[in-house]
């Protein structure tokens, strides 16, 4: 069956970006893009979404024309999950060699000498991105302190450059001991791979991550050295393509850390990008949560793939140094050794494997499972009609009635019921269940999954969710927000509009950003002096990004003297740090110590407010132009029972409408399903639910 892209228009949307400024999210993920628009001077909001392509550049500019949006574009942003991708699969990753001292080629694989699982004769670790034989060694040396205590090889330097052209490299990463402080031998060595006439890529570490820790510098140098040929000519497509149907508007990226980084500095630095879809989602909500005054809010993203939690305290989320790309996760948890150490800023989500296109399946006991296979967008599930066979997610809420029978995206994505039934008949004949009882276990379950990435945010980190809201948003994600909100005791939920476009709007309200860090390692004396030289370092960055106008936060990386791992917190002056780590580390651990205070990093993050993001898009949407909708029933499984219940379009309800569950709140790009016992009011961004 072949699904159509599906346009909609908010009624202000007459006409598109006459007299007006647009600006376009695109959010790729692994079943739907979505894109949204939106005009500054009339308040025009336009979405589109449809099925990913093979290669997304071809379905954004087609999606993009489809809008009619040539030569209409002020800045278009992206979120892609191309880099994850590719780390997951190995697909597509360049073919790279790594230099490094002598001695050192074997850094990579003992790395912290982690097992995933401890107890596991069989585990297994992640397979090398760069082959032994392809890491290569050179004769040189600096001190902690940068002094040089052995000049880099002329000799070593040809001869290895000779290798990497002869060997038809597309990359090289470059990684020498204490390059973070001294980073001339790096320099060095890239001059000589460019005399020798080798016209790869250079990933530099004191360019890629400049801080201390061997293994996780020459790690996060190698993953962004493999992904940036991919990337880059990914990039270099996209904006190719664009021109050609008129669009020569402004590109960024989202990055991790939920800032967004010219399209430039995205392709020689991809490694920044590995979570940018996820990131995006926790953007939109944290603008969201301060538009309405929000203190502490919890995301749940619920996409085809995954489902994913982050708080959110004071429009601000939490945010970690250190992730493990394409690595295997159990119950939400990473498992630590079985990815790619990659170090950064990146917004802490739990994710499992509990999206739309989740499959089922029955283990050799024939217990039911779920995931972490995902039908994905093609074939997707099965009731779309594509090839799918194995029951999903969006199955089983097909067939318990909590899913619309007539289709998706305001019916003109026609799913059909009987190929979900089906597939569910097929796995429910090996069990002793029936292909409805089938349908509900699969819910359950599903829920059961993102319940634990909503406890690894909230509960394990010291955190009562019973203080906090849900934003629910992803297309899924307000089908199940009420029994997840019930289990974890949870009072309110916010649904926005458009609930499934919600990490794309993120990518039109999110800042552009650029974090610049550099080493300090010592007391907390002088830091105004190095403060001033990385703001000059900033600057010529940002200019030459053609950002001029930006606002700087400062940090600083600290931790008592013994510690092994280090806390960011604000810099306000050199008297102002000791009180400030000391609170910080009472907030995290419970106590605080006289132990000297050392600090491993300075820090500064650059930000470009986007100028008309004083609140939420959605508080100036009306809704879509429909056709009314008769007022409708139909019998679903909502709050463990089944029931006849009433169904509405959001689009049609009128600002202040109110009801009680159980009841159906269908939208273009998502349901929502209100259990028993809960209240929802339409406001002007969404859907209030509470109870």
């Amino acid at each position: 069956m072949k699904v159509p892209r599906s346009r909609h228009a908010s009624r202000r949307a007459e006409t598109p970006g006459r007299g007006g400024r647009r600006l376009v999210g695109v959010d790729v993920g692994g079943t739907f893009t979505d894109v949204v628009t939106f005009d500054v001077k009339t308040g025009a909001l336009e979405v589109l979404k449809f099925p990913t392509t093979e290669d997304p550049s071809d379905g954004i500019s087609k999606g993009l024309q489809d809008l009619g949006l040539r030569g209409r574009l002020s800045l278009l942003s992206h979120a892609t999950t191309m880099a994850t991708n590719a780390l997951l699969t190995h697909a597509g990753l360049a073919r790279t060699a790594l230099i490094t001292n002598e001695g050192f080629r074997d850094v990579l694989e003992i790395g912290r000498q982690r097992r995933p699982e401890l107890y596991d004769l069989k585990t297994r670790r992640p397979v090398p991105i760069v082959r032994r034989r392809d890491r290569l060694t050179v004769r040189c040396r600096t001190a902690a302190d940068g002094s040089v205590l052995e000049p880099l090889s002329e000799d070593d330097a040809r001869s290895v450059s000779r290798t990497v052209v002869s060997g038809g490299f597309e990359s090289v990463a470059v990684c020498f001991l204490n390059s973070y402080v001294g980073p001339d031998h790096e320099r060095q060595m890239s001059a000589a791979l460019r005399r020798e006439g080798y016209r790869g890529h250079i990933s530099l570490s004191c360019d890629v991550d400049r801080e201390y820790r061997e293994f996780e510098r020459t790690s996060t140098t190698v993953v962004n050295a493999a992904l940036a040929p991919k990337m880059a000519g990914y990039l270099f497509r996209l904006q190719a393509s664009l021109r050609r149907v008129g669009i020569g508007a402004p590109f960024y990226v989202m990055n991790s850390d939920g800032g967004m980084s010219t399209a430039a500095t995205a392709a020689a630095r991809p490694v920044t990008t590995i979570e940018s879809g996820p990131a995006a989602g926790v953007v939109a909500s944290s603008k969201l949560a301060r538009s309405l005054g929000l203190g502490s809010v919890l995301t749940f993203d619920m996409g085809g793939t995954t489902a994913k939690a982050c708080t959110v305290t004071g429009s601000e989320p939490d945010v970690t140094r250190e992730f493990e790309a394409a690595g295997r996760t159990h119950s939400g948890r990473s498992i630590r050794g079985s990815g790619y150490v990659v170090r950064g800023s990146f917004i802490d989500v739990a994710e499992v494997s509990a999206g739309g296109g989740t499959m089922a399946w029955l283990d050799e006991t024939g217990r039911l499972q779920m995931g972490p296979e995902s039908a994905g967008s093609d074939p997707g599930p099965a009731c779309y009609g594509r090839g799918g066979v194995a029951p999903t997610v969006t199955d089983a809420n097909l067939v318990t009635g909590r899913l619309s029978p007539t289709g998706l995206l305001g019916g003109r994505m026609r799913i059909d019921r009987k190929l979900g039934e089906e597939a569910l008949e097929r796995l429910a004949a090996r069990s002793r269940l029936s292909a409805l009882e089938l349908a509900k276990a699969m819910v359950r379950l599903a829920n059961d999954e993102m319940v634990r990435a909503i406890s690894i945010v909230s509960v394990e980190r010291g955190k009562d969710p019973r203080e906090f809201t849900m934003i629910a948003f992803g297309g899924a994600g307000p089908m199940h927000a009420c029994d997840l909100a019930e289990e974890m005791e949870m009072r309110e939920v916010v649904v926005p509009a458009h609930a499934g476009l919600f990490s794309a709007y993120g990518l039109i309200v999110g800042d552009l950003t650029r974090t610049f860090i550099s080493p300090a390692m010592g007391p907390p004396r002088g830091l105004g002096r190095r403060f001033a030289r990385l703001d000059e370092e900033a600057r010529e960055a940002m200019e030459a990004d053609g950002l001029k106008r930006y606002r700087s936060e400062r940090f600083i990386e600290a931790r008592y003297a013994g510690q092994s791992h280090e806390l960011r917190i604000p810099y306000g002056g050199e008297t102002n740090v000791r009180q400030s780590f000391d609170a910080r580390h009472r907030e995290l651990y419970g106590y605080s110590s006289p132990d000297q205070i050392q600090v491993v990093n300075i820090g500064i993050r650059t930000r470009v407010p986007r100028s008309f993001a004083d609140g939420s898009i959605a508080n100036r949407h009306r809704g879509p132009d429909l056709p009314a909708a008769p007022a409708v029933k139909r019998a679903a499984w909502i709050g463990g029972e089944t029931r006849e219940v009433g169904v509405a379009r959001r689009e049609e309800l009128e600002l202040g409408d109110r009801g009680r569950g159980p009841c159906i709140i269908e939208e273009y790009d998502s349901t929502l399903v209100v259990n028993p016992s809960w209240n929802w009011t339409a406001e002007r961004y969404g859907v209030r639910l509470s109870r």
